[in-house]
C-alpha cells in the first residue's frame, strides 16, 4: 500500500509517499546528457546551394569525450580556390572521398536520435543549416535532438572586456583550449568541445545543470534571477505545492505542480515570461514545498493556501469563502434577499452560492419578475393595517399585494422551486421574452436578460453538483492513473486524505487504511461549510471524470436529477 494524508498544516513537514515519476519529470543532468559538437567544411556558405566537403565531429558524456567522427566527403564538384587557401582541402584530396548519400547516414547513425543528446556548433546556423540541406536532398529524417550554439552561449558568459570577438579562434586563445581551430573540421569540433566544456563550468554557479536548464539559457534572464536557481535545490520531485517566501518570512505566491523541483526552476530561466511573477521571484529570499500524494491533493492544497496566507501575487481564489446565496426571507410575506451565508438545513431552500454579489443581483432581479415575488423591503405584518395602500406593482400584475391583503402570495411556491433548483419554468419564460426582444430589435435589453437566466441557471447546477458533497458524511473514490490507482477520501465537501495504490487489487485495502488515519469532520453548520467552494469543484470534477468509482455507498445518492439544470446551457460572451 501506497499513499499518506493530507497535510492540513502547509508548514509541516511532507510523509513519503510512493509515486513513481518518469526520467522526464526528474530533467536530466549535464552529467549524463551526450554532447555531440559537429564542425563542417563546404565549398560555399549557402546551405543546399554549396557542398559538404569535411565532416568532423566529437562525443562527450560528463566532460569527456567518447567517441570521434571524421571524414572527407566528395562534393561532385571543384573546390573554389579562396576554400583550399581557407582551409588547404583541395579537389585532388577529396576525389576519393565517399559522397555525402554515404557519409550523412553514418554521421547521423554516431549522433543517435536520443532526448538527452545534444548537438552543438559553433554558429550552429552554418553547421546544422548545411546537414539539414543535405538530409532534405537525401530524403532522411534529421535525428530529433536538441541544437546548441556556442557563440550564443559564449555571449552570455564570455564578457566583452575579456575577448574582442565571438571567433573560435578568439576564444580559443582566449580560454587557452588544448586543441587551435585550424579551419579542419575535426580540429575545430575538439576545440569547440573545449569551449563548451569551459561554458558549462561557467553556467554551473548560475544553477544551469540541467538540460532543461540550456533550453532557455541564451534567452535574456537577469543574472539576479538565474543566479536564485539554487532556491530549488531539495525541492520534491512529486506532485506538491510551493510557496515562494519573502525577505520577513511572507509568503509571496503559491503553486502547484506534478513535479515541484521541476516547476519552481522554470521561474529562474526565460521559460517565465510575466513581468509580475519576475518581479515576485527577485524579492523571494527561499521556496518552501509540500509533497503530496495526489496532483488533485497538491490543488487543494494549494487552494486552502491560498486562503490562509492571501499571497499578494496570486490573483485569483483569494477570497473563496466570500460567495452570496439568494433565498426567501423567514417573515409573514417573505420576499428574495441575498445573503452571505445560509444554515445548512436551509440548503434545500436556497440558491447558491454565486461567484459574486453582483450575479446574485442577476438572479434575483430576474426571479422577481418571472415570479412576481413582492420587491419592497420593509418587513410587513401578518395582517395589514387599515391604511395599508398598494404600489403601482399591483396594477402591473407584477405582485399579488400582501401588504394590503394579507394573502400568502401565490409566487412563493414557484420562487421556492427555483430556489431548490427546478429552473424549467424560470426557463421557458426568460426564453420567451429573449425571442420577443430579438423580435423587436431590443438586442441590449435581450443580452442583459440572457446574463440574468445564466447567473441563475449556472448557479442551480453548482448548487447540485456541490449538494452532492456538502451532504455526505463520507466519499470514498478511486480512479485509474499511469502509476496505480488514485484513491481519495472526502468528508462533508472535504478532502481529508489522498493515496496511491500500486494496483487495483490493493485498491479497498488503501482506502479503508486511509480512511481510518484521515482526519474527522463535523458537520458543517452552514451550508456548504466544510470546505471552500472551489475545493469542492475540484472534488466533484476528480469524481465525475472517466474511469472514476466510488468505492462506498454514501448515505445520500451521488447521482444527478433527471430535471437537473446542469442539462440547460447558457452561452454569455466574455
Amino acid at each position: 500500500m501506497a499513499g499518506r494524508l493530507i497535510l492540513e498544516d502547509a508548514r509541516r513537514a511532507p510523509d513519503g509517499i510512493d509515486v513513481q515519476m518518469s526520467f522526464d519529470d526528474l530533467g536530466t543532468n549535464l552529467r549524463d546528457v551526450t554532447f555531440v559538437v559537429v564542425d563542417l567544411e563546404t565549398t560555399g556558405g549557402r546551405p543546399g546551394a554549396e557542398e559538404i566537403t569535411e565532416i568532423g565531429a566529437v562525443k562527450s558524456v560528463g566532460g569527456t569525450i567518447v567517441g570521434e567522427f571524421a571524414t572527407l566527403v566528395n562534393p561532385n564538384q571543384p573546390i573554389p580556390p579562396y576554400i583550399t587557401v581557407l582551409t588547404g582541402i583541395t579537389t585532388a584530396m577529396v576525389m576519393a572521398a565517399p559522397r555525402i548519400s554515404r557519409v550523412l547516414p553514418a554521421f547521423f547513425e554516431f549522433v543517435g536520435n536520443s532526448p538527452d543528446t545534444v548537438l552543438v556548433a559553433h554558429n550552429a546556423r552554418f553547421d546544422i543549416g548545411h546537414l539539414k540541406a543535405a538530409a532534405a536532398a537525401l530524403d532522411l529524417p534529421f535525428p530529433r535532438v536538441m541544437s546548441l550554439d556556442t557563440v550564443q552561449l559564449a555571449r552570455r558568459t564570455i564578457s566583452k572586456d575579456e575577448t574582442p570577438n565571438y571567433k573560435l579562434g578568439t576564444l580559443s586563445r582566449v580560454i587557452g583550449t588544448e586543441v587551435t581551430p585550424t579551419h579542419r573540421a575535426l580540429d575545430d569540433a575538439k576545440a569547440t568541445e573545449e569551449l563548451l566544456q569551459f561554458i558549462l563550468g561557467r553556467l554551473g554557479p548560475l544553477g544551469v545543470s540541467h538540460l532543461e536548464d540550456l533550453k532557455t539559457i541564451t534567452d535574456a534572464v537577469p543574472y539576479r534571477r538565474r543566479k536564485k536557481a539554487h532556491l530549488a535545490d531539495g525541492l520534491p520531485r512529486t506532485p506538491g505545492v510551493y510557496r515562494f517566501i519573502g525577505p520577513s518570512g511572507e509568503v509571496l505566491y503559491v503553486g502547484t505542480s506534478v513535479n515541484v523541483y521541476k516547476r519552481v526552476r522554470q521561474y529562474f530561466t526565460a521559460a517565465e515570461k510575466r513581468t509580475r511573477i519576475g518581479e515576485m521571484v527577485d524579492l523571494s529570499v527561499r521556496v518552501d514545498a509540500t509533497s503530496t500524494a495526489t496532483k488533485l491533493e497538491a490543488q487543494v492544497l494549494e487552494l486552502r493556501d491560498i486562503q490562509t496566507f492571501d499571497p499578494p501575487y496570486n490573483r485569483r481564489s483569494k477570497r473563496p469563502d466570500k460567495r452570496p446565496w439568494l433565498i426567501l426571507t423567514k417573515e409573514p410575506h417573505p420576499r428574495l434577499s441575498i445573503v452571505r451565508s445560509v444554515a445548512a438545513d436551509d440548503l434545500p431552500n436556497a440558491l447558491g452560492p454565486f461567484t459574486t454579489w453582483k450575479s446574485a443581483k442577476k438572479a434575483k432581479d430576474l426571479l422577481e419578475r418571472v415570479t412576481h415575488v413582492r420587491t419592497c423591503t420593509p418587513r410587513l405584518p401578518l395582517l395589514p393595517p387599515p391604511s395599508a395602500r398598494a404600489c403601482s406593482l399591483l396594477e402591473m400584475g407584477r405582485c399579488s399585494a400582501p401588504c394590503v391583503t394579507g394573502e400568502p402570495q401565490e409566487a412563493l411556491d414557484r420562487a421556492g422551486r427555483v430556489l431548490s433548483g427546478l429552473v424549467d419554468d424560470a426557463v421557458s419564460h426568460t426564453m420567451a421574452n429573449l425571442r420577443l426582444m430579438a423580435e423587436r430589435e431590443e438586442f441590449e435589453r435581450a443580452a442583459d436578460e440572457r446574463d440574468r437566466l445564466a447567473a441563475l441557471v449556472t448557479t442551480a447546477g453548482r448548487k447540485e453538483q456541490l449538494t452532492l458533497l456538502s451532504t455526505n458524511a463520507e466519499l470514498r473514490a478511486a480512479r485509474p492513473v499511469d502509476h496505480g490507482w488514485e484513491i481519495i477520501v472526502v468528508r462533508w465537501g472535504r478532502l481529508v486524505g489522498s493515496a496511491v495504490a500500486p494496483t487495483i487489487a490493493d485498491v479497498l485495502s488503501t482506502a479503508n487504511t486511509l480512511a481510518a488515519s484521515s482526519p474527522a469532520v463535523d458537520q458543517p453548520v452552514l451550508a456548504c461549510g466544510a470546505a471552500p467552494i472551489e475545493e469542492m469543484e475540484i472534488l466533484y470534477d476528480w469524481i465525475c471524470s472517466s474511469g472514476t468509482r466510488l468505492l462506498t455507498s454514501p448515505p445520500e445518492p451521488f447521482a444527478v436529477s433527471r430535471r437537473s439544470p446542469q442539462r440547460f446551457s447558457i452561452d454569455v460572451e466574455r
